[in-house]
C-alpha cells in the first residue's frame, strides 16, 4: 500500500485499557465512523497468538473502511496477517532492515524526537515518522516531550509526513497549530472517550482548521 499522507491526519493507535468488556475492533470501528484515517494496533502485553487474533480482527475493520493499518512492533504479527505495514520505536528494528523483511510495498513508520533521529529514520526508507511526546502521557510514562519548535523543525528538515503524538486531545490539539505536521496520533482521546465516534469526530474537525 502506497501512504498519502492525507490517510495520516486522524491516526487512532489502540489500547484495550478502557476496553470494559467491549470488542476492540468495535471500538475501532466507532473511531472510523467519526473520521479516524488511519489505525495502529499496539499490543505491548499479548501473546502472539492473541495478537495475531486482534490484528485480523481489526484488519478486517479497516478493510471495510478503507483506511490503513499497520502493527505496533511485532513484525512477524504485521507479515502473519498481511497488515499494510508496522510501526516502530528508536529502540525497535532499524527502518532498513524493516524494510527488508516486509518488502518494498508496505509503509513503516518510525518514532522519533530529534531532527538527526528524524533524517536518519527518513534515509533509513520510514515512509512517515511519529514525533513526539508533545505533552506528558499516561501511556508513556519515560517518554521524553518534544517542543513545539523541535516538532516544527522536523517537520522543515524531512520531506516525509510527520505525525505529532503523546498526549494530545480534543483540549490542546489546536495548540500545534503552525508546526507543519500531516496529522496526529492518538490513543485515549479516542479510546478512553465515553463517545469514541464523537471524539473522533470532534478531533477531525479542528484538524481540518488547520492541516491541509
Amino acid at each position: 500500500m502506497k501512504l498519502d499522507k492525507k490517510s495520516l491526519l486522524l491516526y487512532a493507535v489502540t489500547d484495550r485499557m478502557w476496553l470494559s468488556g467491549r470488542k476492540l475492533a468495535d471500538d475501532v470501528e466507532k473511531a472510523l465512523l467519526g473520521g479516524a484515517t488511519f489505525v495502529q494496533l499496539r499490543e505491548k502485553d499479548a501473546s502472539f497468538d492473541m495478537f495475531v487474533e486482534q490484528a485480523k480482527e481489526v484488519r478486517e475493520v479497516c478493510k471495510k473502511y478503507g483506511v490503513p493499518f499497520v502493527i505496533n512492533d511485532n513484525i512477524e504479527v504485521a507479515l502473519a496477517v498481511d497488515a499494510d505495514g508496522v510501526h516502530v520505536g528508536q529502540s525497535d528494528m532499524e527502518a532498513g532492515r524493516v524494510r527488508e523483511k516486509l518488502g518494498e510495498n508496505k509503509i513503516i513508520g518510525v518514532s522519533t524526537r530529534t531532527v538527526e533521529e528524524a533524517l536518519l529514520a527518513q534515509e533509513k526508507g520510514a515512509d512517515y515518522l511519529g514525533v513526539g511526546a508533545m505533552f506528558q502521557t499516561s501511556t508513556k510514562l519515560d517518554a521524553a516531550d518534544v517542543s513545539f519548535d523541535e516538532l516544527k523543525e522536523i517537520c522543515e528538515a524531512v520531506h516525509i509526513p510527520v505525525v505529532a503524538i503523546g498526549g494530545i486531545s480534543n483540549k490542546n490539539v489546536e495548540s500545534l497549530e503552525g508546526t507543519n505536521i500531516d496529522g496526529v496520533a492518538v490513543v485515549s482521546a479516542l479510546f478512553a472517550a465515553e463517545d469514541i465516534k464523537k471524539a473522533a469526530h470532534d478531533m477531525r474537525e479542528k484538524l481540518e482548521r488547520f492541516i491541509k
